[in-house]
């Protein structure tokens, strides 16, 4: 356990990309299994555990020391996997874990598997006795990575495509390989670690549909492309999706390769197609927009209240029936057509749409225009709620994984800004534990009352953090936990892609990708936006 939570304690205070991959693969070089694929799964978020409530943690908490030393820790902390792995106290008879046997890793009770079995086992209600059972046999480190996995939490700045990037540069094996194999297999990935070793071969998948990493774009800044070499897009505001289908069973995967199925199976069920395909997974909306942009589509807001569901109610599929817009298609059958120029397979993806149900599936329309001037006219006019710009895309490119220059391009549309007011700050996580980096903010109504509006954690640099922070700390008016009100003083500049409606707030909006623009120390509160300027804004 001492390895792992070594791991999760280096992922964190790393900002480095290669930095993480070199940790990642140090660990499952030296790990003996299970040990390594239960890390991995739980890097890659494939480990499911009866998860423990935050608040039956704190329930624990409280029981081994004052509630009160407990609050007021908890809120200096910010983090409560940090803060109880800190003030943990073991019984009396319990022996010190750094003076044992364990330290070398000889005790079972601490090993990474023994752990995962023990929150495993059992019923979720009393899966706090076991964690706290567990928590007695652990340092302080222990008991922080202990938590996280019990909580479901790792929040260690990796997605699972980098874990498994790492886990081939460990072993020089080409990561689209192991990618082939991963959805054939379960944790702990026992038969993947024999074939990384050479004690067998590479696991087939038999037919099970598997991941291909996506192609993505670069952003185009400050230059024009020449239309006769490019095609252009919409780009729509969903989540980029794989759908593939093997003529008898269909996945759906995300753009980090996890699979995501069971949260639209209503899309899944649709397709039994023999083909891989990329598209955009969104909402269907209320108007229609052919004309111009292709089709009906809701905004994001409407989308995110399926996304991460393992199930989803006849309700849900009622209320938010999704749908695929498709961009590209990477096999027809066996055929691996990623090699074409995107031109040949446009005509293919054309030539596939009439076998596809029109009520799932539809087909991303290319933007016509005359020259690049043109389409930096048509791109300024789009304020459709589901688009977020436009993409560029080279005529004679092959799909190739990941950016490459000169191919692909997104040309995001400039973002909308308001000023608006600081409301609430909260602790950050990882590094950023010691700062209240996470704000609130709102705007005022026709009553002059302050409505949240949104919340922001980015956009700001370093020296701009430690100064909000400390403004957080001179202006607290009251505190709720690890959250802190502050006085109604400061105005802040926020970027953001769109705004939608949302019956989640008291506001009734809610922002798409917020994030802190500039610091207004110069504007007085009361000149910050309305409400009513925002509502306006609504595509």
């Amino acid at each position: 356990m001492r390895d792992f939570a070594q791991l999760l304690d280096g992922l964190v205070y790393t900002p480095s990309r290669n930095g993480k991959l070199t940790l990642i693969a140090d660990y499952m070089r030296r790990t003996p299994d299970p040990d390594r694929g239960w890390a991995l799964a739980a890097l890659t978020g494939g480990l499911d555990l009866k998860t423990v409530k935050a608040s039956a943690i704190s329930d624990m908490i409280r029981q081994r020391v004052d509630p009160v030393l407990y609050e007021m820790s908890r809120d200096y902390v910010g983090d409560l996997a940090e803060t109880v792995s800190l003030l943990w106290v073991k019984p009396d008879d319990e022996p010190d874990y750094q003076n044992t046997a364990s330290r070398a890793g000889d005790d079972a009770t601490v090993r990474l598997d023994a752990v995962v079995q023990q929150l495993s086992a059992g019923s979720r209600a009393d899966a706090p006795a076991r964690l706290a059972a567990i928590l007695d046999h652990l340092d302080t480190s222990g008991r922080f990575a202990v938590l996280k996995l019990a909580t479901g939490g790792l929040r260690v700045g990796i997605s699972s495509r980098l874990a498994k990037t790492a886990l081939a540069q460990a072993f020089n094996v080409p990561v689209d390989d192991i990618e082939e194999s991963w959805h054939a297999l379960a944790p702990p990935y026992a038969p993947l670690f024999d074939w990384l070793e050479g004690r067998s071969p590479r696991p087939d998948p038999a037919g099970v549909p598997f991941f291909r990493p996506f192609m993505l774009a670069h952003p185009l800044e400050d230059a024009t492309v020449d239309l006769a070499d490019y095609a252009a897009e919409w780009k729509w505001d969903g989540i980029r999706v794989q759908i593939v289908g093997t003529g008898g069973q269909t996945r759906l995967f995300s753009r980090a390769g996890d699979d995501i199925t069971a949260s639209f199976p209503d899309v899944a069920e649709a397709f039994d197609g023999h083909a891989v395909l990329d598209g955009e997974l969104l909402v269907k909306g209320e108007t229609q927009g052919a004309d111009v942009h292709g089709g009906a589509a809701a905004s994001f807001n409407a989308l995110q209240q399926r996304l991460g569901r393992k199930t989803v109610s006849a309700k849900m599929l009622g209320d938010y029936p999704a749908f695929v817009r498709l961009y590209d298609i990477l096999y027809d059958g066996e055929e691996d057509l990623r090699a074409l120029p995107w031109h040949m397979r446009r005509a293919r993806l054309e030539a596939y749409m009439p076998s596809l149900n029109s009520n799932r599936f539809d087909l991303s329309a290319v933007i016509e225009a005359d020259d690049f001037a043109a389409l930096e006219d048509i791109r300024a006019g789009a304020r459709d709620a589901a688009i977020e710009g436009i993409m560029l895309k080279r005529r004679d490119s092959p799909y190739v994984a990941g950016r490459r220059t000169g191919l692909w391009y997104k040309w995001k549309r400039d973002p909308l800004t308001a000023d608006c007011v600081m409301m609430y700050a909260q602790r950050g996580h990882g590094k950023r534990s010691s700062y209240y980096s996470d704000y609130t903010f709102g705007c005022w109504n026709e009553d002059g009352e302050l409505l949240p509006v949104g919340k922001a954690y980015s956009g700001f640099t370093d020296e701009e953090l430690k100064w909000l922070d400390r403004f957080v700390r001179g202006h607290t008016v009251n505190r709720f936990g690890p959250v802190r009100e502050v006085e109604k003083t400061l105005v802040l500049e926020v970027a953001f892609d769109s705004i939608h409606e949302s019956k989640r707030h008291k506001s009734g909006l809610a922002m798409r990708f917020p994030r802190i623009a500039r610091i207004r120390r110069d504007k007085p509160a009361e000149e910050a936006d309305q409400i009513a300027t925002l509502r306006s804004m609504i595509a």
